[in-house]
């Protein structure tokens, strides 16, 4: 995730470039491996082959701009978990019931720790942290699966190695196995690969066993594998894109055949979506789905959900990024967009709303009207604007017609969200990290928990 990190190079790359947008349709792509310009030092390029595209080059009109709302209000905002201790790094939250009692619970992946900690729900809105594992090489995503399949949640921890710029085969990929008691042993599933940022499970090949997608962002060597699950944990990986810069992987059926497919946004230099098509048997034909040809465009993250509620998985997508430039922060085309799933692997654009530095786009009923609103969170920005949005909503009428309302101006620079029931009251709450890589470090938090106000 590579989208909470310093490095992705913007060195060499023209901001004035028109920005348009493909959306592509179902042909066969191959991409070569790039070399990209690094902060500091040009390496001689490769060419990279161009995707036979089967549909035309578009430029998608963006919604009307108008003054966002503002609702300081809906949530009440406390922290959570332990104390800021100097410039927080949290690059990853995400929920789940660790330990089976019934309450949801927290996870985050802590960079200045090396560890992954549990902020377990020890009673309604109340949380109690732990280090869940420690002496991990800059985790950057925390997975909860059964991966197992013995009837308990075990982890699946991506460690960038580093957190910043390095093309080292630094990389690995941890499984922390549940006892069934709550004790986490480490087993390593994969070693000494470019940095790895996300992986996620599932059965691709049709054997009962959790395989894995593995996004690698690397430097200017990265890749997306699949891992073939062996049995007591033995794998055999095989690569489907030899590009940097991987920065998410979701697992979905996505043309409706029964199998499951693989996304993966790629953000380094090339700002497109991939599109992994499953044979059922873990063979897999790519093409791109979305491109910009704004190079500068920021991909920051992608996540799954049916926003339309038609029964097929979209893809929401937000670009924020404002790491590696001489003056981090906002972009004019930064915001919040979806692509909608038309079926057997077609997908259209559609402009969510604009939002300065976007990360962590995700989909959630706020008001249980059963309707999914899009939640995200602001990187980079100009924080010395004290009127600059760092958690915004965009609530859907139903129609995928958007309202964007603030919710917050502080903390700043967070750069991952994610939702749950977590005060027991039946209700979506929110939770946030913040990574503090690039000043103003004020208005700071680690750990922010967002509770809805009683209506």
């Amino acid at each position: 995730m590579e989208r909470t990190l310093p490095g992705k190079s913007r060195a060499g790359l023209d901001p004035r470039r028109t920005l348009q947008h493909w959306i592509l349709a179902s042909r066969p792509c191959v991409a070569a491996l790039a070399l990209i310009v690094l902060s500091g030092c040009a390496p001689e390029a490769r060419p990279r082959s161009t995707p036979t595209r089967s549909t035309s080059v578009a430029t998608p009109a963006s919604p009307t701009a108008s003054a966002p709302e503002i609702d300081l209000e809906r949530f009440v905002s406390l922290p959570v978990g332990q104390p800021i201790a100097g410039k927080p790094w949290i690059s990853h939250v995400t929920t789940g019931d660790l330990d089976g009692d019934g309450r949801t619970d927290i996870l985050a992946c802590d960079d200045k720790l090396n560890a992954v900690v549990w902020l377990r729900q020890t009673a309604p809105g109340t949380f109690a942290e732990s280090i869940l594992r420690d002496q991990l090489p800059a985790p950057v995503h925390a997975e909860i699966v059964d991966f197992d399949r013995d009837g308990d949640a075990d982890v699946i921890v991506s460690c960038m190695g580093q957190v910043f710029p390095n093309n080292d085969k630094i990389g690995s990929l941890v499984l922390l196995e549940n006892d069934g008691r709550q004790t986490f042993s480490a087993q390593p599933l994969l070693e000494q690969v470019a940095r790895v940022t996300d992986a996620r499970a599932a059965d691709l090949d049709g054997d009962g066993r959790l395989d894995l997608a593995v996004a690698q962002f690397g430097y200017n060597q990265g890749e997306v594998r699949w891992m073939r699950n062996l049995g007591g944990n033995r794998f055999e990986s095989h690569v489907l894109l030899s590009l940097p810069g991987a920065i998410n992987v979701c697992i979905a059926d996505f043309n409706g055949d029964g199998a499951p497919d693989i996304a993966a946004l790629i953000s380094q230099n090339y700002e497109e979506i991939y599109l992994f098509e499953n044979s059922g048997f873990g063979t897999f034909t790519q093409k791109i789905i979305f491109g910009s040809t704004n190079e500068d465009y920021g991909s920051s993250g992608i996540s799954i959900c049916d926003l339309n509620r038609d029964g097929r998985p979209d893809i929401l997508y937000s670009n924020g990024d404002g790491f590696a430039y001489a003056d981090p922060g906002k972009r004019p085309w930064h915001g919040v967009q979806w692509l909608e799933n038309r079926g057997q692997g077609f997908f259209k654009y559609h402009r969510i709303g604009d939002m300065d530095g976007a990360y962590s786009p995700i989909a959630v009923d706020l008001e249980n009207r059963g309707v999914l609103d899009v939640i995200c969170v602001s990187g980079f920005n100009d924080w010395k604007n004290p009127r600059a949005a760092s958690l915004v909503l965009f609530r859907n009428d139903g129609q995928q017609r958007f309202t964007r309302t603030v919710l917050a101006h502080q903390p700043i620079q967070m750069i991952s969200v994610a939702a749950g029931d977590l005060d027991g009251s039946g209700r979506p709450s929110l939770v946030t990290g913040s990574f503090y890589a690039y000043p103003p470090f004020d208005n700071m938090a680690r750990l922010t928990l967002w509770k809805p106000r009683k209506p």
